[in-house]
């Protein structure tokens, strides 16, 4: 499914393309993600959604495709497998920058790919839910930029993705563990607010008797 987004930041554009392509100090401004470890150009982490009283965790991993500097425009792939086997998700995401006054409007295309119960929500509840969780992301990203007093970020370029870096160097790159606070699961429900969670509530119930069931079954075993 297809999801379009935009959002602006308060930064020139140049500077605004050396933060939003920095994906390990972005991390942590993601809500319900929590990043690992970084290898080479492959970041690795989880991402946590709580629908109802059902937590879902994806691990996975994201790499950048595509970043042109000169245009402004970085194209990064993501897939993850939730942890209890029960669905997958996968997305190539398109981020294209643009001068917007004194600061910079981000326009975001989603080619998304999802299985398991995340997916009975349906693209009209995702589009919404995406639309609030990258509001969150661009309020966090404020805030942490406010509290570094950061208003005039680092900005050399991130090195190109492409075949020219990949053999820069022959050796192997090294696995760098990432150390950060535990990300709390995205409420999707909360997320999509009121509307949506009418339509998830029969889903939600579902998902309950089952686990009541289950829990049932075990106590009269035991």
């Amino acid at each position: 499914m297809e999801l379009t987004n935009e959002f602006r930041v308060g930064l020139p554009v140049d500077k605004a393309w050396v933060v939003l392509t920095d994906l390990e100090r972005i991390a942590p401004c993601m809500p319900g993600a929590e990043l690992q470890e970084v290898e080479g150009d492959e970041y690795r982490g989880v991402v946590k959604v709580k629908v109802g009283p059902i937590t879902a965790q994806y691990k996975g991993k994201a790499n950048w495709v595509e970043r042109d500097a000169a245009a402004h425009r970085a194209v990064a792939r993501a897939e993850g497998r939730e942890t209890r086997g029960q669905g997958n998700a996968s997305a190539t995401i398109t981020a294209t920058l643009t001068p917007d006054g004194d600061g910079t409007r981000v326009d975001v295309a989603t080619d998304l790919t999802i299985t398991g119960r995340v997916a009975s929500f349906g693209r009209g509840v995702l589009a919404d839910v995406s639309a609030k969780l990258l509001q969150q992301f661009v309020d966090s990203l404020e805030a942490d930029l406010s509290r570094e007093g950061n208003d005039d970020p680092d900005v050399r370029l991130p090195p190109a993705a492409g075949p020219e870096a990949a053999g820069a160097s022959d050796a192997a790159p090294s696995v760098r563990r990432i150390e950060s606070r535990p990300a709390q699961p995205v409420n999707l429900t909360e997320a999509a607010g009121p509307a949506v969670a009418k339509r998830v509530a029969p889903f939600v119930a579902g998902l309950f008797v089952l686990y009541w069931l289950v829990r049932r079954r075990r106590r009269r075993r035991g």
